[in-house]
């Protein structure tokens, strides 16, 4: 009896390894000023609901799913007034009123927080089910959107 708990146990694991529970991961590139700028994060879906009207105003949110949202940069970023060295960061987003989001760009070491970064909110005309960040890079400019259910967020930087 022992040796067939084992064995059942054994294959449960297996099972765990070989099929994870967890969402997919994206991954946004682009290059700006001539270097590479890249965002790695998860890929949750709404499943009917509308995680975005959900978030609670003045309270941080993960910016994906499962593991944290990194960003990496080859270049200094400048997002308006705002500067983002080059570096490896954490990203998080912040609901600062009803249509109003802060993307906030924290140092990976301690979670300080580098800068907080104005969104712009648009509608979008067809919903997307699944979480979807894309940069964008054209010489120096470059641009991030993320898009969920019927909302983009947008920020516009360049690079040095």
């Amino acid at each position: 009896m022992l040796k067939r708990f084992v064995f059942v146990a054994t294959l449960v694991g297996l099972a765990a390894t070989a099929f994870p529970q967890g969402n997919p991961r994206g991954e946004a590139e682009a290059k700006v000023a001539g270097k590479a700028v890249s965002i790695e994060y998860g890929r949750p879906s709404l499943k009917g609901r509308d995680m975005l009207a959900q978030a609670r105003v003045g309270t941080p949110w993960r910016l994906g799913a499962d593991a944290a949202t990194t960003l990496t940069t080859e270049a200094d970023l400048a997002f308006g007034d705002t500067t983002v060295p080059k570096g490896t960061y954490i990203l998080t987003a912040t609901k600062v009123d009803a249509d109003t989001w802060h993307l906030n760009v924290l140092n990976q070491a301690d979670r300080a927080k580098v800068a907080d970064v104005p969104l712009t909110p648009a509608k979008v005309d067809e919903e997307t089910e699944t979480l979807t960040i894309k940069l964008t890079g054209e010489g120096e400019k470059g641009s991030f959107e993320m898009t969920w259910g019927k909302t983009a967020l947008k920020a516009n930087f360049s690079g040095k």
